[in-house]
């Protein structure tokens, strides 16, 4: 951003964003100002806090503990919040749309100590663990939970079902997340170096193993393993959200559909590749009842669905029309 003046700054801004479809969550510096800008359908997170005074904004409220912030609120999707000398002021610029926020922010992305789109992360994937435990129980012993991201999901699996809660997979926090490494070689090796199990706590017992999600399989087929080696009887997998079937084009790096386990295969085709006793997914419906819309009203559900809120381009042709061509 040049240095001509803050009008002319926000022109250039909304010139620029004003015809875009997708995710966007932006900060822009200039000489006099820090100017935030979220997409119409707020797809990603933004949000806005205070600290001695000055207006700061992170893409998470957990940002703002570590360094002694107050949360204020979330730039509103579609929002330009201008923040300099005379404070924080915001107008909104572009064609309003129908809010469509990524539920995959409270299933996996986000951390559990934030609150995105005015809900706690940790209390979404709690009640995502107990409508699990609803719709998918398990005759075991023990839950365990894949960490990080299944742990919340797993504790309210176990007080749901009554089972009994055990830290059995211990994760090396040094390894990134495996599920986005290019190259399969690298995944099975992360697997190896980013999970140990604790055997005296899995083994003999029948183990309801939780996870956040299954992309590739590849990832969920090693620890399947891993706990049956340490001594399990049994190992049921439950996973805190619905089968992932399309890809995401909203900012996420996921595999193509074609990579997608359960676009090409049914659940008990999954479950036989993991060589686990049985498997759960979360419903489509008690996902949206876990993060409080029912009505699925707000949030984008189309790594689940495959039906994307806007116009998806791939080669010069749409998403459905090349899905519908491939039907045919």
């Amino acid at each position: 951003i040049g240095t001509s003046g803050p009008r002319a700054n926000i022109d250039l801004i909304v010139e620029a964003l004003k015809d875009d479809e997708g995710a966007f969550s932006m900060l822009f510096a200039t000489p006099e100002s820090v100017i935030a800008v979220r997409d119409p359908r707020g797809f990603r997170p933004l949000c806005m806090g205070e600290l001695e005074g000055a207006t700061v904004f992170a893409s998470e409220t957990c940002a703002f503990d570590l360094i002694g912030a107050n949360y204020v609120r979330d730039v509103e999707p579609g929002e330009i919040v201008i923040a300099d000398s005379r404070g924080a002021h915001s107008f909104f610029a572009f064609e309003p749309k129908r809010a469509t926020h990524c539920i995959f922010e409270h299933v996996y992305f986000s951390r559990p100590d934030s609150i995105v789109f005015g809900r706690s992360v940790n209390k979404s994937r709690h009640r995502m663990g107990k409508q699990l435990a609803r719709e998918c129980p398990a005759d075991a012993d023990i839950v365990v939970p894949v960490p990080d991201s299944g742990v919340a999901a797993a504790i309210g699996y176990a007080a749901q079902s009554g089972l009994k809660f055990r830290f059995a997979l211990v994760r090396n926090h040094y390894v990134g997340r495996t599920f986005i490494e290019p190259q399969s070689q690298i995944r099975h090796f992360g697997v190896k170096i980013k999970l140990n199990p604790v055997r005296d706590l899995i083994e003999g017992n029948r183990v309801v193993l939780i996870d956040d999600s299954i992309v590739r399989g590849t990832t969920s087929k090693k620890i399947v393993k891993m706990v049956r080696d340490a001594g399990a009887t049994e190992v049921h997998m439950r996973i805190s959200c619905p089968p992932t079937i399309a890809p995401c084009y909203y900012g996420v790096d996921t595999p193509t559909k074609e990579e997608l386990i359960a676009a090409q295969n049914s659940i008990e085709e999954i479950r036989g590749y993991l060589d686990a006793d049985s498997l759960g997914y979360l419903s489509i419906e008690g996902l949206l009842e876990s993060v409080s819309d029912p009505g699925g009203t707000k949030y984008c559900m189309a790594c689940y669905t495959g039906d994307y809120p806007t116009r998806i381009d791939i080669h010069d042709q749409t998403y459905r029309e090349r899905e519908a061509v491939a039907a045919d």
